[in-house]
């Protein structure tokens, strides 16, 4: 029995001390081998074309100075948020993509590599960043702490926007399906209905995000070349 709403989102499920609700964040690594040896089939080809035009978004997002390979990084990232955030709209799934432990993780292990690079390797640059061109000698102290300020909480803006992008969706998910329990049928087919319909939502919701978490850290590697 749930007592508390918000538990659908804690990994507490174990056996023998196990916590088998992070299990589902790596079984997407079981289908990667079978990439290399089936036959090309329409799903795959659709994969792949996907990829490729990710691959030319983000070549151009980068800038001209972009290390090559660069772009499968953020590829990779954009494949295994998408994976995670599809496979929480399975029933008894846990989602760990609404769980800081993961969002956290990668966006401060990201923005901590981009920090490093661009203080190590053009520090300079760095610094100019911190002033917008432009600025009047009189307001350049307050331009610095601002711009030092939106830049220390970015790996926090983009896990908490993923997180509550997922847990939103499925706590409306979780609060109406509790609501079918005492309803006529007439009713209970009506909130069947808007059941899909927000399913269909979650899954737009799914992909938009795993794209502009991908896009958001491809700029933000962007302004330390």
């Amino acid at each position: 029995m749930m007592t508390n709403l918000f538990s659908i989102f804690d990994p507490s499920t174990n056996i023998f001390y196990l916590q088998l609700n992070w299990i589902s964040t790596f079984i997407g690594f079981l289908f990667i081998p079978y990439t290399f040896w089936i036959i090309p089939n329409r799903q795959f080809i659709l994969w792949n074309f996907i990829l490729n035009k990710l691959h030319n978004e983000f070549k151009i997002l980068s800038g001209n100075k972009n290390i090559k390979g660069s772009t499968l990084i953020f590829i990779s990232l954009f494949s295994f948020i998408l994976f995670n955030n599809f496979l929480g709209l399975f029933p008894y799934i846990f989602t760990s993509t609404s769980h800081l432990t993961i969002s956290l993780s990668i966006s401060l292990t990201l923005w901590l590599s981009f920090m490093f690079y661009g203080w190590m390797n053009n520090s300079q640059h760095m610094f100019i960043h911190l002033i917008p061109q432009g600025t009047p000698s009189i307001l350049m102290p307050f331009m610095v702490l601002i711009e030092t300020i939106s830049n220390i909480i970015r790996p926090g803006t983009l896990a908490i926007r993923l997180t509550a992008n997922m847990i939103a969706g499925h706590l409306l998910l979780t609060l109406l399906s509790n609501t079918g329990i005492n309803m006529p049928v007439y009713m209970l087919l009506f909130l069947i209905f808007i059941q899909i319909l927000l399913l269909i939502l979650e899954s737009a919701v799914a992909i938009i995000q795993s794209y502009v978490i991908s896009v958001l850290s491809t700029l933000y590697s962007s302004e330390v070349n």
